[in-house]
């Protein structure tokens, strides 16, 4: 790697070509979220690290924007969910300003799936019925951490989980009040495949006032 007077690095030279595959019109399916779960079933099988892993981009009421990567859970015509923390800053953004966005960067296969959407918090039944599936060592992380506020040490975090584990000793570990599902219903969704020079294939499916789906081919 190159350096330059100010101690910066140059990454010009970092670069790779995308050769592996093109993505027609033809080949897109009608409805993103079949086209969604056929690429996912492609990343899972191709053995990727966390394929469900999606960056989370929010704003609050001022428009700073935040970022952080969050696991999807479920998937479905409604949209995408993830759990969160209801006092942690994405849920916070979120209750100021619903618009979000979701990236799958599963560059692996020389792709990402971009997501436009609004985020509304699920149903306490359907967060139930995730935190129920959950391990017994994450539902006490649940009720453990005071999700983005500041810690004094690492210590003062093992010691909450000790005093939940005495807590939730005997019986099942309740649901906690603060924390939940959130669904972002999509507004689009487009489809990128890496291609030579730069070049890449991008389509997105735009929804539509009848609740129909239109897909353009956008430029790279």
């Amino acid at each position: 790697m190159k350096t330059f007077g100010d101690g910066g690095v140059d990454l010009g030279a970092l670069r790779k070509e995308y050769k592996t595959r093109g993505l027609d019109r033809e080949d897109l399916l009608p409805d993103p979220i079949d086209q969604f779960a056929a690429w996912f079933e492609q990343a899972r099988e191709a053995g990727l690290t966390e394929p469900n892993a999606m960056s989370l981009a929010t704003a609050d009421a001022e428009g700073a924007v935040s970022l952080r990567t969050v696991l999807l859970k479920l998937f479905d015509r409604q949209g995408f969910v993830f759990f969160s923390n209801y006092g942690s800053r994405k849920a916070l953004d979120i209750a100021a300003n619903a618009s979000v966005a979701l990236l799958f960067p599963w560059l692996d296969l020389e792709r990402q799936v971009k997501i436009r959407g609004r985020a509304t918090k699920i149903s306490t039944a359907e967060s139930l019925r995730y935190f129920s599936s959950r391990p017994h060592g994450s539902q006490i992380g649940a009720w453990v951490s005071d999700q983005s506020q500041v810690l004094s040490s690492r210590k003062v975090l093992e010691m909450k989980v000790l005093e939940m584990k005495r807590k939730f000793a005997e019986g099942k570990v309740p649901l906690p009040d603060f924390w939940g599902g959130y669904r972002v219903e999509p507004v689009s969704i487009e489809f990128w495949q890496g291609r030579e020079s730069r070049l890449h294939d991008r389509f997105v499916y735009t929804r539509q006032a009848d609740g129909s789906w239109l897909i353009d081919r956008l430029m790279p």
